[in-house]
């Protein structure tokens, strides 16, 4: 059994608001926003094989910089992507937010994701283990990696027009 660590609960008040800040981006949409939400060096991995840590060396659905960040909003918003046209509804939750780790300015921290799609006339559940490295600024809280493992990320997956 893990071990619980004693966090400062304002910390955990304030990380919670910020992962559910950045759901409330994501199912509006409001991808501009989202994007100035990371760091310059920060990555965007959902990996396919969620027992391996070793991401640049496996295969992702995705493993996205600032570049690839900004080209798939792109995507998304210009409608290019099949599977964005025309673009899915979404509800997510987000739970069980454990702060892992205080070093600094940054935390590590652990939750659980479901997000519920609408699109066309049906809807789709996923489920998730979101893990976030945060770095805190003057500002607020920027990400600096977000590891969504899909719990059947190794097994048949539909396109998604969505980022978790």
């Amino acid at each position: 059994m893990t071990e619980m660590v004693k966090i400062d609960t304002n910390l955990v008040f304030e990380v919670t608001e910020f992962l559910w800040y950045e759901a409330d981006l994501l199912d509006r949409k409001d991808y501009d926003t989202w994007l100035d939400l990371w760091t310059e060096r920060g990555l965007y991995i959902l990996p396919i094989d969620g027992d391996s840590d070793d991401y640049a060396n496996q295969l992702n659905l995705c493993y996205d910089d600032a570049k690839m960040r900004k080209d798939r909003i792109g995507r998304f918003q210009q409608g290019f992507s099949i599977s964005s046209a025309p673009p899915a509804q979404t509800v997510r939750t987000i739970s069980r937010i454990v702060v892992d780790d205080v070093m600094g300015d940054t935390i590590t921290v652990r939750a659980a994701e479901h997000l519920i799609e609408d699109k066309f006339g049906r809807q789709r559940v996923w489920a998730a283990n979101a893990k976030y490295t945060l770095i805190k600024t003057e500002t607020g809280f920027k990400l600096d990696q977000k590891i969504v493992t899909l719990l059947n990320s190794d097994g048949m997956l539909n396109s998604f027009s969505y980022l978790f």
